[in-house]
């Protein structure tokens, strides 16, 4: 009943399988090798975007990090939600990459909407030479509490930064259990509504440690190889990076793990609500938030359930405490059933 996050679970056997076949004689490093060049083709025809620039590097702050840092300068803005991971979990990561360039959290929830980010746009890009100009909005699907951006949502999120000179970013950590919440093929949540950019992730979908940062127009990722080695995230020995990149995608792997924690979580949540609980997430994929008074919570991680709850100096037994739960590939449905057995002894 391990629910605390989807980066903590296994790796998939055949992403080890692919590593244990790599880990055999001689290749170049630096990702001078067939097995780099098989996954960025891979990722080409994944994202049907032929003429994409793809890199690979070990774990997500890094591919944001750098991805922000290759399309913003330091005068300018990156725009984002207040929760963003970008914003408050990656330790001022974007800011150092792109040498200062300002934060601008449009909404103090997860998700960004139009009139928020107009608002900000008309606060900020003013071309005022006293204020930040231009820059980059960001957005991340899954959010970090769990919601799904429709396609029309995103897209018209796209189309605005766009009108106001921004280029666009899309930290897909669960980029996968997105696609598999919507129903859409990778390109069709990316660049056919208007990413310049993405982050995909697979380190916290049965992967060990890769993410792909994907520019769509070569033009703007100038400087991104320069920067990715200066950083030092380009892996000496890279091909396996791109081995587990390989075995993610082979056969669609990505999708068939992706759906199976959505599931499980759907599972989750159908449980939950029959029980009462509050899940305050509303459009979920793979990780929900729920509210339990705190001693309920106590009661259940001492029963051996493992996730976060979040409560703060001062609550009290019956204090409403917010909670995570995620679900990851590995997960079962009677994994599920025992976490709820376990929820409706201590409600």
């Amino acid at each position: 009943m391990y629910l605390a996050s989807d980066n903590t679970g296994p790796i998939h056997p055949k992403v080890m399988e692919a590593l244990a076949r790599a880990n055999t004689g001689y290749v170049h490093g630096y990702g001078n090798d067939p097995e780099t060049e098989a996954a960025k083709t891979a990722l080409r025809d994944l994202f049907e975007a032929p003429e994409a620039e793809v890199f690979l590097v070990p774990g997500g702050t890094a591919g944001n990090a750098l991805a922000l840092g290759t399309m913003v300068p330091p005068w300018q803005a990156v725009y984002c939600s207040g929760l963003a991971h970008i914003h408050v979990d990656e330790c001022n990561a974007p800011e150092f990459y792109t040498g200062g360039a300002k934060m601008v959290a449009t909404d103090p929830g997860d998700m960004v909407t139009p009139a928020s980010l107009q608002k900000a746009l008309g606060f900020w890009n003013t071309g005022d030479v006293h204020q930040p100009s231009g820059g980059v909005l960001s957005l991340t699907n899954v959010t970090e509490r769990g919601n799904t951006y429709t396609l029309d949502e995103m897209r018209a999120l796209f189309a605005l930064a766009h009108e106001h000179g921004l280029s666009t970013h899309l930290d897909g950590a669960r980029f996968a259990n997105a696609c598999a919440k919507l129903g859409c093929t990778p390109a069709e949540m990316s660049w056919k509504i208007g990413a310049d950019a993405v982050t995909f992730g697979g380190t916290k979908n049965g992967c060990m440690a890769v993410e792909a940062v994907i520019f769509f127009d070569p033009d703007k990722a100038r400087g991104m190889a320069f920067r990715r080695m200066r950083a030092g995230h380009l892996m000496s020995k890279h091909r396996f990076l791109a081995a587990q990149m390989n075995a993610y995608l082979a056969e669609g792997l990505w999708l068939e793990l992706a759906k199976k924690a959505n599931a499980t979580c759907a599972r989750l949540v159908e449980g939950l609500t029959a029980l009462g609980v509050e899940v305050t997430t509303r459009t979920p994929a793979n990780l929900i938030y729920f509210h339990l008074p705190l001693r309920q919570h106590e009661a259940l991680l001492a029963s051996g359930a493992v996730y976060y709850h979040m409560p703060e100096p001062g609550d009290g037994p019956d204090t409403s405490v917010r909670g995570r739960l995620v679900c990851d590939w590995n997960l079962s449905f009677d994994q599920i059933d025992q976490f709820l057995q376990k929820t409706k002894a201590v409600l």
